[in-house]
């Protein structure tokens, strides 16, 4: 039986963009529990740079999903 590239294609590009979300959700967390775990009043501009970066790698997963393509009927 012979693969279908399409579908061969999709399940890469869903397992990239679950990877790249993962490591995006996981810098916001990091944002989020750091200065918790530190000081609560001294939140530095750093955890500001861990926002911008997870959220920027979440959009990055959106692209990624974007390049799904259709199966040819």
């Amino acid at each position: 039986m012979i693969p279908d590239p399409v579908a061969s294609w999709n399940e890469r590009m869903k397992i990239m963009a679950g990877f790249v979300n993962a490591i995006g959700l996981g810098l916001i967390g990091f944002a989020v529990l750091r200065p918790l775990a530190e000081e609560i009043t001294r939140v530095s501009l750093s955890a500001l740079w861990w926002w911008i970066a997870g959220l920027s790698l979440h959009a990055v997963s959106h692209y990624i999903l974007g390049h799904l393509r259709k199966a040819s009927p």
